[in-house]
């Protein structure tokens, strides 16, 4: 009995319901496993069909090919195309990275410019020089709407051929005081561009003073050892009772006293240099607007003056008044008609150009294109800046043949337009003669 209620007690719980089915499916399986085993009828009929192919033993042309276990595959790509031989004994090839080349750095134009400014050419200073005024002609200085370049008085200084100058130098000049010139000074610079905002605003009048002053002190420095070696001339030719150098230069002929200097530098006459002549103060004032400093104004301005245009600060202007006459001899190659019509209305150079042709056009705003012209006409010759007159005179040329009385048109010339000049004036220098174009370059020595 307890055995029984036991067994009874193990088949109605629900643990031993489960092990049953277990065993009965094991049982299941293990009486079906032949007929399992057993192949299909599909699977059958293939094995007839390749035993009666393989009974005809087909020749080896006539296999036909295994079929694909895959229904789709993957296109292969080049770079897992297999090669059948390699040049290493059919080793697969190493792959490399590659290193990528660097390509060479191009400098805009205005990078190229700063370069060439800041670190000089490489080598061949002729060919930089070239290659510094190629770039202004074409690009330009980078400035703001004011004319502004932290470049320009470097560029100046760099086509002036400017030597360096200590700054102790120009503040020893202003130590020496007044010069013999400054009470004509005084009397120019409140003057100078008085109509311009930009330049008063950024130039003052006492700057213009000192570096003026300080100029007229250095020229009134070399003019008095000029005459001093002059005078050591003439003493030795006396003493030597030599008639050459009595008779070899119109100084030597005629000074027979100690030097003097004039106090005036405008009042000196002749070919002798001033130390001072109206118009100075407007061709300087450019330089103190680009310049950062007033020793690099001064030194900028001092040599132009004496390198560039010595002929325009003398007593008597001499270089100024032929100036004038080319402007009237250009004209009249380039603008035949229109110097015919001025010259029948007696407008000559002299009436209507000489504030123009003294300073460099810096009397006609706006000064940035002022300065923009000038970067043109230092990079190739002040001379050019009488042509530059002839293209502002061709600009006008409508207004003028249509005007009865072109005088009061010519009383002040039109704003300044940079660029359109220097184009006028680079076609201009093709039609000038070779000889006066000689004339051009040597008018202002």
């Amino acid at each position: 009995m307890p055995a029984s209620v036991s067994t009874t007690h193990l088949l109605s719980s629900p643990r031993s319901s489960r092990s049953l089915r277990k065993l009965q499916s094991a049982h299941a399986l293990s009486s079906n496993y032949a007929a399992l085993s057993t192949p299909s009828l599909i699977s059958q009929q293939r094995q007839q069909q390749r035993n009666t192919s393989s009974s005809q033993s087909p020749g080896p042309s006539q296999i036909p090919p295994l079929p694909s276990q895959q229904s789709h595959h993957r296109t292969r790509s080049n770079s897992d195309a297999i090669v059948a031989s390699y040049s290493n004994g059919g080793a697969l090839p190493v792959r490399r990275n590659a290193v990528p080349k660097k390509a060479p750095v191009t400098l805009t134009p205005k990078d190229e410019l700063e370069t060439l400014v800041r670190q000089g050419p490489r080598g061949d200073v002729p060919a930089g020089l070239q290659r510094l005024r190629h770039l202004i002609l074409c690009d330009g200085l980078d400035a703001d709407n004011d004319g502004m370049s932290h470049l320009r008085i470097y560029v100046w200084l760099i086509l002036l051929n400017t030597p360096p100058l200590s700054t102790d130098t120009y503040l020893d000049l202003i130590r020496r005081g007044p010069s013999p010139a400054y009470s004509k000074i005084r009397n120019d610079t409140f003057r100078t561009l008085a109509t311009n905002p930009l330049f008063k605003r950024r130039v003052s009048e006492a700057s213009l003073i000192r570096l003026l002053n300080a100029v007229a002190w250095r020229l009134h420095d070399a003019k008095v050892e000029r005459m001093s070696e002059s005078g050591k001339m003439i003493n030795a030719s006396s003493d030597l009772g030599s008639p050459e150098l009595q008779h070899a230069s119109p100084v030597v002929k005629h000074t027979q006293h100690p030097p003097t200097v004039t106090t005036e530098g405008s009042e000196a006459g002749g070919a002798e240099p001033g130390i001072y002549v109206q118009g100075m103060n407007v061709l300087c004032a450019p330089f103190l607007y680009a310049a950062r400093s007033e020793a690099e104004a001064f030194v900028a301005f001092h040599r132009f003056i004496t390198r560039e245009c010595p002929g325009y600060v003398r007593g008597a202007m001499d270089g100024v008044h032929k100036g004038l006459l080319l402007v009237d001899k250009c004209l009249a190659i380039g603008e035949p008609k229109l110097a015919m019509y001025l010259r029948s209305k007696g407008m000559t150079a002299e009436i209507y150009a000489f504030a123009s042709v003294l300073t460099m056009c810096a009397c006609t705003p706006p000064l940035p294109e002022v300065l923009q012209l000038w970067d043109f006409l230092f990079s190739y010759g002040a001379h050019l800046n009488i042509l530059c007159i002839c293209a502002q005179l061709l600009m006008m040329k409508d207004t003028l043949m249509a005007s009865p009385s072109p005088t009061k048109l010519l009383r002040s010339f039109p704003p300044l337009q940079a660029k359109t000049i220097i184009e006028l004036t680079l076609n201009w220098v093709r039609k000038i003669p070779a000889d006066v174009y000689e004339e051009l370059v040597h008018h202002a020595e």
